[in-house]
């Protein structure tokens, strides 16, 4: 996978899983969660497949089963201050036969349970869906949506300015801050519950740190470009390790 460090990395479905098949050998400093999210992964599935619980613990030169599957989620998750940072080297895959066709994303509109407060400027506004109330990361605008087919994209681009504010789109606690992983740059993936996850990808400089907890509408990186062709923010939810589209999410514009 060195040789496939593209721009682009995070709209393909070939080096953005799921993946069900092969291996991958634990390096030092990553976790469960950072590998996890490189292979399309819930993080609670592929740990309950290899026989790992919470909090989660992997130690360097483990060997995670990708072929396994579980068939029930593994349980809340912990606190994010458990998890340590991953490797900045992007990790190795051992496959063993051909992937299968990626498995298609339930594109249904979650319940919004309140809407959000149209009088109010963009940045303050809040939408409850799935229990969280959402908002948007930045008010720039939205360049490329979310797609499952075609020119996928797991997320949405979100054109700014060098230096803008990178808000949480939620209270949560951050489970990976680094650039380990292809096609995103310098990445934050906060943990809001047992089900969901958001990332703010393409950071010029990251603002906070793992473990830290942090709430909604906090600032927690710089805008910048740093993997991807202009300065722009790469934002994703995922449900249960399966990307979905975050303009269900968040309120409407």
């Amino acid at each position: 996978m060195s040789g496939c460090n593209t721009q682009a990395l995070h709209q393909d479905d070939i080096y953005n899983p799921p993946v069900y098949w092969g291996r991958h050998i634990v390096r030092q400093g990553e976790t469960l969660y950072g590998i996890a999210w490189t292979y399309g992964r819930d993080y609670r599935e592929l740990g309950s497949a290899n026989g790992i619980g919470p909090p989660w613990t992997i130690r360097a030169g483990q060997v995670l089963r990708l072929d396994l599957r579980s068939s029930t989620q593994a349980g809340s998750s912990r606190s994010a201050a458990q998890a340590s940072r991953p490797a900045a080297n992007n990790s190795a895959r051992t496959p063993r036969a051909k992937p299968p066709a990626p498995t298609p994303t339930n594109t249904r509109k979650p319940a919004v349970t309140r809407k959000p407060d149209q009088s109010a400027p963009l940045a303050a506004r809040t939408q409850t869906v799935a229990s969280i109330p959402w908002r948007w990361p930045h008010s720039g605008t939205v360049i490329a949506g979310y797609s499952a087919s075609g020119k996928v994209n797991k997320g949405v681009d979100i054109a700014g300015k060098a230096g803008d504010a990178v808000r949480a789109a939620a209270d949560g606690s951050v489970v990976y801050a680094g650039n380990g992983l292809l096609g995103y740059g310098n990445l934050i993936i906060v943990n809001h519950n047992e089900h969901y996850l958001s990332a703010y990808a393409h950071n010029r400089k990251i603002l906070v740190t793992e473990g830290e907890g942090v709430k909604a509408g906090q600032v927690i990186a710089e805008l910048g470009g740093n993997g991807s062709e202009r300065p722009m923010l790469h934002f994703e939810i995922r449900k249960n390790g399966n990307p979905v589209d975050p303009t269900h999410y968040l309120p409407p514009r």
